[in-house]
């Protein structure tokens, strides 16, 4: 058995690439648990290419979202934009990102059960809709997190949906229904919910200086209000990342390929912040 090569595998029902600690796969270590986009890279194997952390001393675990990679629909990602131009917040959002966190604590079980993981608390990385479903465990759910990267983030869904659409239409028909999914997923308004975590998790915002508005000035405002909820104002931080968009990598975004010059930089910054805080 090669020790250095990734690992491809299910835990849970949930397809998963995992990246071994300084490539020792018999290394026990903590676990970092990432969700790719929907824009490229867009499953996770593309995402563990893009961003493979190689130094951060932990297991990198990549899991692929519902709807994309082995889980795309019939008619594959093409299928994904007509659902899209349908309605993307109630036919594609909301149901892949809530079922991405709501089979989360059962896939890291099962990943704890297959390697060698050490005890306590996770890493956190996500990637646009996938940094909603990190998101939603922060605020929601139970695991122990101890630090976060967010990258292009989906801070509030709303301003997302008028200034970055995955539609045809240019204003999107907003219902009673999405309305309510759209206020679920304003963690700037939520902020306190990520706050009274003890301890409070690190939250690091990368956003690229070329990307919309709708991404950027949202993680902004969460910056902010969770600073007036943190003991430790270092625990939280926004890095613009110049000559960088919304994407990590170039189109189609399904398989491997070499990192863009955006997702090193993205890299460096999201390594330095597990390795400040990791654990602590």
């Amino acid at each position: 058995m090669d020790k250095y090569k990734p690992i491809t595998g299910v835990a849970a029902g949930v397809p998963y690439v995992a990246l071994p600690p300084a490539g020792d796969r018999t290394k026990r270590a903590p676990l970092v648990v990432a969700w790719h986009l929907m824009d490229p890279p867009r499953t996770e194997a593309a995402l563990a290419s893009a961003l493979p952390l190689a130094e951060v001393q932990a297991w990198r675990v990549y899991l692929g979202l519902p709807m994309f990679g082995a889980r795309s629909p019939a008619g594959g990602f093409d299928e994904v934009l007509r659902l899209s131009a349908e309605d993307f917040v109630l036919k594609v959002f909301a149901p892949v990102v809530e079922q991405a966190a709501a089979e989360a604590p059962a896939a890291i079980e099962a990943l704890r059960a297959e390697l060698p993981i050490e005890d306590g608390p996770i890493g956190l990385v996500g990637g646009s809709m996938g940094s909603a479903v990190a998101l939603l465990l922060l605020s929601e759910g139970k695991l122990p997190v101890t630090a976060a990267a967010l990258i292009s983030p989906v801070v509030q869904l709303e301003p997302v949906m008028t200034g970055h659409s995955h539609h045809d239409s240019a204003t999107y028909a907003w219902t009673e229904a999405s309305r309510v999914v759209a206020a679920r997923f304003d963690f700037v308004a939520r902020a306190t919910e990520v706050a009274r975590r003890n301890p409070q998790p690190a939250v690091l915002l990368v956003t690229g200086a070329d990307d919309v508005a709708a991404f950027r000035e949202p993680a902004t405002a969460f910056r902010d209000a969770l600073l007036g909820f943190y003991a430790d104002p270092d625990r939280i931080s926004v890095v613009s990342v110049p000559e960088m968009a919304h994407a990590l990598a170039d189109s189609p975004g399904i398989e491997p390929a070499p990192q863009t010059a955006s997702a090193q930089r993205v890299d460096a910054v999201v390594t330095d912040w597990f390795r400040r805080y990791l654990g602590r």
